[in-house]
């Protein structure tokens, strides 16, 4: 039938059509917008990485997704100095080299089959899909990726990160968390000297107990908790 003659015939159902419309639009950009929100706060604003929420989820998958996980690697890398580039250039500089480390690790871990996340500071982490024969390599090729000066306002600014990491297999029916503290005490003995690099963290590397809520060696975990303020500041 033609719509001039449906119209003619229900005009108060083709107005309450028409009108329905604009009010389900609404809703789809309501709705969108909804979820561009939650998509952003699950990533660092400065960055565009996920968290480290979005770390531990994204390697879960992996574990429960894949019928073998032997070579799930998890990497955590920290910056060596970065105090100093605040220090010496400002923190335009410092987030300079944050973004540009973030960019550096997203391309790498794209490339096998992973994700990267900002773990806070200059503190990152992957998940990646790494033969156990080509870690040594990989690992080694990663670092000289990663070290490579930051360009910054015509300067060259020299930067180094240290390497620690995981494999899932060698941790059988621990949670991602328990992989991702091994990566991150393996980073801290590289980073430390205690193990020379590349290192691949343990089962007693993934038992470590945190100090105060962090891994020992970490700034803060010399506080007594009696001595740290409800703003999580140690009071003076």
């Amino acid at each position: 039938m033609p719509a001039l003659s449906l119209l003619r015939q229900h005009p108060r159902t083709f107005l309450l059509t028409a009108a329905a419309v604009p009010l389900a639009l609404a809703a789809v950009i309501d709705d969108v917008r909804v979820r561009h929100q939650l998509e952003a706060a699950r990533r660092d604003p400065l960055t565009g990485l996920p968290h480290r929420d979005g770390l531990t989820a994204h390697g879960e998958r992996q574990l429960t997704t894949r019928r073998r996980a032997d070579d799930l690697l998890i990497l955590v890398l920290d910056g060596n100095g970065f105090k100093a580039i605040n220090d010496d250039y400002g923190h335009a500089a410092g987030d300079t080299v944050v973004i540009t480390l973030a960019q550096r690790l997203r391309q790498w871990s794209a490339a096998r089959q992973g994700l990267a996340a900002r773990l806070g500071g200059d503190e990152f982490g992957a998940a990646v899909r790494l033969p156990r024969e080509h870690f040594a390599q990989e690992l080694a090729g990663l670092r000289a990726h990663m070290d490579r000066p930051v360009p910054y306002e015509g300067l060259l600014l020299p930067f180094t990160v240290s390497i620690g990491a995981a494999y899932a297999a060698d941790l059988p029916g621990r949670l991602l968390s328990d992989v991702l503290r091994a990566a991150d005490v393996s980073m801290y003995k590289v980073k430390t000297g205690k193990e020379p690099f590349p290192y691949l963290g343990t089962e007693a590397d993934a038992g470590v107990k945190p100090v105060n809520g962090r891994r020992p060696g970490r700034p803060g975990t010399h506080l007594d908790l009696a001595a740290v303020g409800a703003d999580g500041r140690a009071e003076r």
